[in-house]
């Protein structure tokens, strides 16, 4: 099956983020006097199975080529880490995109060093592993921050301690979480920078944040012209003042209640005829909604 190479030391990887398992702590039934955990070994590449915690989600053809051709050339240069799961069947913890390489070139075995892990663990490990990645989209790395909060339970202090990233960093990226789905895959795709995502999810209505990002790919905006149309959409409009001179009497004394009642300064246009026009405004999809429910609370 597997065969044992002499343990080699490991650098400053995974091991430095997170805490070692303790042996007796597995849940998954290792066996404690395994020879082959803690050890670096050339394990047989079908004995392997994906890890199914990995939370990315992508993986480009074109980069595993590339990472295939470097790989022919000088050899896998960082072993890959597994757990094993039950006799001869080991898992991925982190080096998926190794593995893929491997598979790529028909490779036998792969180098890969064996430790402990329960289900907890390697969905931290494989978290905290593609959050070190300089390869990942910016959505890529929200959605492992948030799996940590979510499933790990871990605080943004201590997510900070573990990644090494500043608190307002993940803040930051967690934030984008907040834009529409159809920019999130934008900027997946990379039609956006994360610098015009930060700018856009200062706008709360997901519909005026679509009209933005269409108007991005349209117009080809910068960032700065990106936030320069954000401030405009955030900047309440001025609305020309209604000249009370010009009212009836008995429009100058309702004017003031019908504004306070809907929470907007209202515009009244008065025809030669001695009728006239109401315009209430609203600023987004959220203010009309709020106005029409209190249209509908007085029928």
């Amino acid at each position: 099956m597997a065969k044992a190479f002499k343990k080699q030391a490991l650098g400053r990887g995974l091991s430095a983020l997170l805490q070692d398992s303790k042996v007796g702590d597995n849940s998954l039934g290792v066996e404690n006097n395994s020879t082959q955990i803690g050890t670096i070994v050339e394990l047989e590449l079908d004995f392997i199975e994906v890890n199914p915690f990995q939370p990315r989600t992508q993986f480009k053809e074109e980069t595993i080529r590339e990472l295939a051709s470097s790989i022919q050339e000088l050899g896998v240069i960082q072993p890959i880490t597994v757990r094993e799961t039950k006799a001869n069947t080991f898992q991925l913890v982190s080096g998926e995109r190794r593995f893929r390489a491997s598979k790529l070139l028909d490779f036998k075995t792969i180098p890969a060093y064996i430790r402990v892990a329960n289900d907890q663990e390697a969905l931290e490990m494989a978290l905290v592993e593609n959050i070190q990645r300089q390869d990942l989209d910016p959505i890529e790395i929200a959605l492992s921050y948030q799996r940590l909060i979510e499933d790990i339970q871990l605080t943004q202090e201590q997510m900070s301690q573990r990644v090494g990233k500043k608190r307002s960093t993940i803040a930051n990226y967690l934030r984008l979480l907040k834009l529409d789905p159809l920019i999130q895959t934008g900027m997946r795709d990379g039609f956006i920078s994360m610098g015009h995502g930060r700018a856009i999810v200062n706008i709360n209505s997901h519909a005026d944040q679509i009209t933005i990002y269409k108007e991005i790919l349209a117009n080809k905006l910068s960032v700065r012209a990106t936030e320069t149309l954000v401030k405009s959409y955030n900047t309440p409009k001025a609305v020309k003042p209604t000249k009370n001179n010009d009212l009836p009497e008995f429009v100058k004394n309702g004017v003031q209640k019908i504004a306070s009642y809907f929470g907007h300064k209202i515009e009244v246009k008065m025809e030669k005829k001695g009728g006239g026009k109401i315009l209430i405004p609203f600023h987004s999809e959220e203010d009309y909604d709020r106005i029409l429910k209190l249209i509908e609370r007085d029928k």
